[in-house]
């Protein structure tokens, strides 16, 4: 069982180094919370950022705030929620008080675009990890493919995407499970 001040701590230090939100931050959360720290599973950080994804807030803080229920309950969620945004509460104090004029810096607006690139790199490992998960036959490749075209046609809400997937998810299985 481990202790609040070690779930913070985790979640501060994947925080710090999360650059483009929930899905640039999956590669980290895998490699502490399920192979580090053996909190939980691939399939169920998967379900996670699933259920994330049709909730309102941040991805990060929403699958950070299940892992640590899970861990520890209600003082686990809070603990891991306050550690994955502790260090952009830091970085947005300091630049605030001390940096003027800090979208105009050179240097500020290079770093951010070397962290774009890195970002991107990190969300398409993301990509192929939630696909080797969930993309399992047919089925779940159809509605993927559904799904990723018609958010390139329609700007429908990403939480009736998911009702839809997860419906006919329920109806797809039942149907297996029956045969």
């Amino acid at each position: 069982m481990s202790n609040l001040w070690d779930i913070y701590i985790t979640f501060f230090k994947m925080g710090a180094v999360t650059f483009g939100g929930g899905y640039a931050m999956l590669p980290i959360l895998q490699r502490e919370a399920v192979q580090n720290k053996k909190w939980i599973d691939n399939e169920t950080v998967m379900d996670y950022y699933a259920i994330s994804q049709g909730l309102p807030g941040i991805i990060a803080v929403n699958v950070s705030t299940f892992i640590g229920n899970k861990v520890r309950g209600v003082k686990g969620a809070i603990a891991a929620a306050a550690g994955v945004v502790s260090p952009c509460i830091i970085v947005i104090t300091i630049i605030a008080a001390f940096l003027s004029n800090f979208q105009e810096n050179i240097y500020v607006r290079h770093a951010l675009n070397g962290i774009s690139i890195c970002v991107s790199a990190l969300i398409v490992d993301a990509v192929f990890k939630l696909w080797e998960k969930g993309v399992v036959d047919k089925v779940t490749l159809i509605i993927c493919l559904v799904v990723f075209l018609s958010t390139m046609f329609f700007k429908l809400s990403p939480i009736l995407y998911v009702i839809v997937a997860a419906a006919l998810g329920i109806i797809v299985k039942g149907r297996r499970t029956k045969k």
